[in-house]
């Protein structure tokens, strides 16, 4: 009777079929068997990466999405794998898509864009054990894309455009208004501060004229008789070479105006 061996690989499960049924499994080695009668498969128990093709999926708000994901995973029971499930793969991508669409068909659309991560999350957890069933584990999902249909893309596109164009319709009239309130705080400033120069300008010119009242004032308190009479004789002596003849005074005033030479000598030439 002739024996065969086959060699099972690192990190590989050998099944052993006796007549087509499952009988046991090996580890990685080199193992003997009758041909015909008995077979080994190999299953791979390396990490192994899929991607999901883009399908569709409606969000809570009737927006239709197109999602793209990866995901890596690897076998953990070679005979569920190969024996309880015609395709052990395929069951668990419809399994993947199945939770996807439940957890976007519960976010808006807006929502959704921009929750990938948690997401990845959610989908994660609501995987959870679920993919033993088939012999396999999940390691590692990821969304790479959620991109909305192109009807939708252009209504983003045009709300998009129509944002912009508002803010920078703000932004102008924010700041025409601001040089607006600018130009006139300085007009104001200018006006307040001429007035403020006039204002100190005046109260100078009139603390001048109250300083000059005031020492002439003091000076006429201190002044004697002699000083009186010197200012009469300047007056007379003025009066003297002007063209006026006529001098009114008061009648106390008159003897004494004879004691100034100046004066007498005018009163004599008239």
């Amino acid at each position: 009777m002739a024996i065969f061996f086959k060699i099972v690989p690192q990190n590989n499960r050998g099944l052993v079929e006796t007549l087509g049924k499952y009988r046991n499994s090996v580890e990685p080695g080199i193992h003997f068997y009758i041909p015909f009668f008995q077979g080994i498969k190999k299953v791979s128990l390396a990490m192994n990466p899929l991607k999901l093709p883009n399908y569709s999926v409606i969000t809570k708000d009737n927006a239709d999405v197109s999602a793209s994901v990866t995901l890596n995973y690897h076998v953990t029971d070679a005979v569920k794998y190969e024996y309880e499930n015609t395709d052990s793969v395929e069951s668990m991508a419809q399994l993947v898509r199945g939770h996807l669409r439940d957890i976007i068909g519960r976010m808006d659309l807006n929502e959704a864009l921009g929750a990938t991560a948690r997401i990845n999350q959610e989908l994660a957890t609501a995987i959870g054990d679920l993919t033993n069933t088939y012999g396999i584990n999940v390691d590692r999902i990821n969304i790479d894309e959620l991109t909305p249909s192109r009807a939708i893309q252009e209504a983003m596109d045009k709300q998009l455009t129509a944002d912009r164009e508002r803010v920078a319709t703000i932004a102008q009239a924010e700041g025409e208004a601001k040089s607006i309130e600018l130009t006139t705080k300085a007009k104001n400033d200018a006006i307040m501060a001429t007035a403020k120069a006039e204002a100190d300008a005046t109260k100078s010119r009139a603390d001048a004229e109250k300083y000059r009242i005031d020492t002439v004032q003091a000076g006429l308190r201190e002044a004697d008789d002699k000083y009186f009479q010197n200012q009469s004789i300047n007056a007379f002596s003025d009066l003297a070479k002007s063209n006026s003849n006529t001098i009114v005074v008061s009648s106390d005033q008159v003897a004494s105006l004879g004691q100034i030479p100046v004066v007498g000598k005018l009163l004599n030439s008239h």
